[in-house]
This record gives structure tokens, sequence and C-alpha cells, in this order.
């Protein structure tokens, strides 16, 4: 794996950071390091936030080679893991931010789901927002992006690696499940 030094020191404060610990039914547990919870098959909470223009196409963008779960995979949504402290709510605006650069647009709420893999346990929320501003991407986290129709991720990721908790995310936004 060719990862940069940049890239290499944001993934291990990433792996520190502490992050929202639940049980099986969304409630609060406490706050464990984000590594710790991936190691010991632990549940967290994160967001997904599908980003939209104004001509109903979805950003769909590919994960540096240095994320922990699904790397180089292309991803449909923005988001991350809840921090301590965090709800649902403010952890999607920060995510969206830091990923890619929208700020201060309205975050419509999808619903929740439980997403159950191996190294990927997560109660999720997930949101919707429109905004046809310029992205800004973050250079540890995304290596490109674009926005295509949101049923044509669907069909890339017959082909392509593509997220799997993030495709979830888009069926729910969709009304697919």
């Amino acid at each position: 794996m060719d990862i940069s030094a940049r890239e290499a020191a944001h993934r291990a404060a990433s792996d520190a950071e502490l992050i929202a610990w639940v049980d099986a039914d969304d409630r609060p547990l406490g706050a464990l390091p984000r590594a710790e919870l991936r190691a010991r098959r632990l549940i967290g909470r994160g967001t997904f936030i599908l980003l939209f223009n104004g001509a109903g196409q979805l950003c769909v963008h590919r994960r540096t080679l240095s994320k922990a779960i699904y790397p180089g995979y292309w991803d449909v949504a923005a988001g991350g893991m809840v921090q301590a402290g965090e709800d649902y709510g403010e952890s999607a605006a920060r995510e969206l931010e830091e990923e890619l650069g929208i700020a201060g647009v309205e975050l419509r709420e999808h619903g929740r789901f439980f997403f159950d893999q191996p190294d990927n346990r997560l109660w999720c929320a997930v949101f919707s927002a429109t905004s046809d501003a310029p992205l800004v991407l973050q250079p540890e986290e995304v290596l490109e992006a674009r926005f295509i129709p949101p049923h044509e991720a669907l069909r890339e990721a017959l082909e392509r690696p593509y997220c799997p908790d993030s495709l979830q995310a888009l069926r729910r936004c969709l009304g697919m499940g």
C-alpha cells in the first residue's frame, strides 16, 4: 500500500479519536478509541451524508489508500464515526465540511440502520444535502470526486468496489430499503 507520510499521520490520529460506543439498540455505553472499537468488534455510531447537486446528481468519491476500512473504494457518502460528545447531526455537518468542504447547508435525516460486518459494526444515521458550491476535497481522505445520477452509482457498484455501508445508506435515502 503506497500512502504518504501525511496520510499515515492522519490515519494514526484517526485511530486514536474517541468514538461514541453504543450497544445493539444504539444506547450509549461510553467512548473508546476508533482502533479499539474495530479490534474488539464493538459497535460505534456513524453518519452518511449523501450530497446532491442542484441537478439531482449524487457526489461519489474515491477513498484514499490509507483508510483502515475500504481503502481505495468508491463511496456514495461523506461521513464517518460520531465522536464522543457529538450527536448524529453534529457529526454529519462536521464530516461533510471536512471531507468535501461543504458547510452551512440544510441536512435532511432519512433514518437510521444497523450495519454489521466483521470489521465494521455501526449504528448509522443517513442524511442528504444539496449544494452547487465547489468541492474542496480533504486530501488525507478523498482521492477524487464526481457527480453522477444516483442509480448509476448502484450500477457501478456491480463492477467496481463501492463501500457497502454507504450503498445501504443510499438505498435507504432512495426508499429502496
